[in-house]
């Protein structure tokens, strides 16, 4: 083998060395991106987990004031088949729609609580409603740990050289959780 060969081996030795190393490059790079994406769709899954505990909370409350008002039952009960299950393919916008719903009763039913004082001290009510604030702390622990979760992914997403592997297989940035407006606006309680 002469001068020439010896060139042209080493040329493609190094030319599938670069090749491998660019393939186990990116098929890592594919794999950091999966890896997050599915995280994210854990803790999306973990927030629809504790939103349907609140949703059956709901409906236990909505039986109980069955006997007091017709009507407000009635409203509950399509507030309740009106809702969605989430799932790791749903949106923030989709979560914070059914958050909004699950409030709506709530407030309902805290209204026709107020209103019927033997509704307020029934022990059901009182137990579902002790429930339901366990039930919304551990939503908003899961929100928290979605936002942290998409804060990674997005890093990958969105930086070099994730970017560029990113954009290629349709990996997106995806959006963050919200706090509610109303609740930023709360009064704050002195001292």
């Amino acid at each position: 083998m002469g001068t020439v060969g010896i060139v042209i081996l080493v040329i493609v030795v190094i030319v599938v060395v670069i090749v491998i190393a660019l393939v186990a490059w990116v098929m890592g790079g594919q794999r950091k991106l999966v890896n997050a994406e599915e995280l994210c769709g854990n803790a999306l899954s973990q927030i629809g987990v504790q939103q349907a505990s609140r949703w059956d909370a709901l409906n236990t409350l909505a039986d109980l004031t069955k006997g007091y008002s017709d009507q407000e039952y009635k409203t509950l009960m399509d507030t309740i088949r009106a809702r969605q299950g989430i799932s790791p393919k749903s949106t923030a916008g989709e979560v914070e729609q059914q958050e909004a719903m699950l409030q709506q009763g709530l407030g309902r039913i805290s209204a026709l609580a107020e209103a019927y004082p033997d509704l307020k001290s029934n022990t059901v009510y009182l137990k579902t409603m002790e429930e339901v604030k366990n039930y919304e702390n551990n939503v908003r622990m899961s929100r928290m740990v979605y936002n942290d979760t998409v804060t990674k992914y997005n890093r990958l997403v969105r930086s070099m050289p994730g970017s560029i592997l990113a954009g290629g297989m349709g990996f997106v940035p995806r959006d963050y959780l919200q706090d509610d407006p109303a609740k930023a606006s709360m009064p704050v309680m002195a001292r």
